[in-house]
């Protein structure tokens, strides 16, 4: 008996043809092009796993272990030291720092950067402003302290002049560059270049027909300021002052080049617990602080995140 003939539409339906990259039998095989791409991350990925999960879990290991001298193990000491009455001053001292610079340096430096946005796009002061804020916005350490003490110093050059020639004192009230109104404004120095380097690209993200359809509906400076203008770069603002939150709390170097009697700050209290000859095998409460700043730091750059996500929409 002859065989039924194939029905129409198997004769109409071609065969699946095999796709890039797979082999015999389905099997996905590796394309080359895709292996090169994956060898141009290797770098990035060990930068990431050398500097930044390592030490992290080194920190977060070494804050809930005892020191050699006290037998190893697993221990909840080192956390319990976070409640000490200094321990806890370091803390607030840091984050009134980190808050007061970070709000004048978001405030000034968005006014520079506006500034420059609404200047001519390849002008003479954009170029400058821009050059000079990339160098500054990495301007700290020793090389700043020093600058801040040989200009408003005790025997600085603007102290000394002003007492010589107008008979004006400015610590009369104490030494205030050394306490939290020196700080600030030392901190300020090298935060208001960063916020016009990543607040800048939010002013450009502007358009001016935006503005000239609210002044056609007659609308004010004000109205489009209040209504439009506003409201699409508050997150951007909100998001640019909490990087600037989360720079200046890890600050380190220029705060241990100028403060030479205690330790305010939280970096220089972990200093203190690492290198201190007085009291002996405290490494690992100094982890436990640097884990203290790690959970500060990351709840600030997750609100920064959600922060710029909201931004990206209107930019894009």
């Amino acid at each position: 008996m002859p065989e039924s003939a194939p029905p129409v539409e198997a004769l109409a339906t071609p065969a699946p043809l095999p796709t890039e990259g797979s082999g015999a039998g389905g099997r996905k095989r590796l394309n080359p092009r895709s292996l090169l791409n994956l060898l141009g991350v290797v770098p990035f990925g060990a930068y990431v796993v050398i500097f930044l999960i390592i030490p992290t879990l080194v920190v977060v290991i070494g804050a809930f272990g005892a020191s050699p001298e006290d037998g190893g193990g697993a221990t909840l000491a080192n956390i319990k030291a976070l409640g000490e009455r200094q321990v806890l001053d370091a803390f607030v001292f840091s984050i009134s720092l980190s808050a007061a610079s970070a709000l004048i340096g978001a405030v000034l430096g968005a006014l520079l950067a506006y500034a420059v946005a609404t200047a001519k796009p390849d002008g003479m002061l954009r170029r400058v402003v821009t050059s000079a804020c990339a160098v500054l916005a990495q301007f700290g350490g020793v090389t700043l302290a020093f600058a801040f003490y040989a200009t408003i110093g005790l025997t600085g050059f603007v102290t000394v002049y002003l007492a010589d020639h107008y008979d004006v004192n400015i610590f009369a009230g104490g030494v205030w560059l050394f306490e939290l109104p020196g700080l600030t404004l030392v901190y300020t120095y090298f935060q208001i270049p960063l916020m016009v380097i990543v607040f800048l690209p939010a002013l450009d993200g502007i358009r001016p027909q935006w503005r000239e359809a609210a002044e056609s509906l007659g609308g004010s400076t004000w109205q489009y300021w209040r209504l439009v203008g506003g409201p699409l770069l508050a997150p951007a603002f909100l998001g640019s002052t909490l990087l600037l939150f989360a720079n200046a709390f890890s600050a380190y170097a220029t705060a241990a080049a100028l403060v030479s009697q205690g330790s305010p700050i939280v970096p220089l209290q972990i200093r203190n617990a690492l290198t201190s000859e007085v009291l002996l095998g405290q490494e690992n409460v100094g982890k436990a602080l640097a884990l203290g700043m790690v959970i500060v730091v990351a709840v600030v750059m997750w609100l920064y995140a959600l922060l710029q996500r909201r931004t990206s929409r209107w930019l894009g």
